[in-house]
């Protein structure tokens, strides 16, 4: 289990490194395999390029090595994030993860030549993400085998197309050292029972002990006791993405004591109604909100 981690704020906007410093904390003590920093989750597109080098340098020395970094690094300009990878300072760095290009919505021979002018910039492993929600486009299986069977850095994908036929396709045509990733917590269960190796996890963030068992447990083939833990949650997997990500998970890591329920705009946290339901959950669960 990856973690893709939240960046905290204060309630004046900046970045709350101190609540930071207590969530990457929470992921070293309870079973995290590796951290995801600067992706979705952490509102990326919302931060300056000053403070996603501190966020990433900040987590970078707070970990010290004790867990695998996943690095953030893409965009829907190739000469930019080609620029980035072959300038910036990657030390601490384990592999990157780089989406589709979204919004300009390329073809699917415009994703192949993104990835590959990508993947020969960096020594660097890649994990492609392919997350058509937020791009507007969907990265097909071809496209995504193709990449895979060409380029020996491309580790593997983050797959959250939601489309459990092309994650299978996938799986069952990739080269054998090709890492298929669940992008969704809620089918992580049903994933690894086709062949994925894990999740890149929201939910990781608020009950990264409890989230990484199941899915060691599913790992480990003991599916009774791994779907004991997922049906736990999935009541928490539907409203941590109701009112978008990640305002779910915020709102969880607020009523837990982690942060503040703060975001930047144009994101803002979520509704009421969404937070009792969430703190409702949570009650059942046996944790304090």
């Amino acid at each position: 289990m990856g973690v893709a981690l939240v960046t905290p704020f204060k309630e004046d906007d900046r970045i709350d490194f101190g609540a930071l410093g207590k969530l990457v904390d929470l992921q070293l003590q309870n079973g995290t395999d590796y951290l995801v920093v600067l992706g979705t989750t952490a509102e990326t597109p919302v931060l300056t390029d000053n403070e996603k080098k501190e966020v990433a340098d900040f987590i970078i020395n707070k970990v010290q090595g004790k867990l695998p970094i996943v690095l953030g690094v893409g965009g829907n300009n190739t000469h930019a994030v080609v620029n980035d990878l072959k300038t910036k300072d990657f030390t601490g760095v384990d592999a990157v993860l780089s989406v589709v290009p979204y919004y300009n919505k390329p073809s699917q021979e415009g994703m192949y030549r993104h990835f590959q002018a990508i993947a020969e910039a960096t020594d660097l492993p890649i994990l492609l993400y392919n997350v058509p929600g937020r791009t507007g486009v969907n990265m097909t299986a071809d496209t995504t085998l193709r990449l895979a069977r060409d380029f020996k850095n491309i580790a593997g994908i983050k797959e959250a197309s939601g489309n459990i036929v092309q994650m299978d396709d996938i799986i069952k045509n990739k080269p054998n050292d090709f890492m298929v990733i669940s992008g969704d917590d809620g089918i992580t269960y049903p994933l690894i029972a086709l062949g994925a190796v894990g999740v890149i996890s929201v939910i990781g963030n608020a009950f990264p002990k409890e989230f990484s068992r199941m899915v060691r447990l599913a790992l480990s083939g003991d599916w009774e006791n791994a779907l004991r833990i997922h049906h736990d949650f999935t009541e928490l997997f539907e409203l941590l993405f109701v009112d978008g990500n990640p305002a779910g998970v915020k709102c969880m890591l607020h009523a837990m004591g982690y942060c503040e329920n703060k975001l930047r705009l144009p994101l803002v946290p979520t509704r009421i109604t969404t937070f009792e339901k969430i703190r409702a959950v949570l009650d059942h669960l046996n944790i304090k909100a």
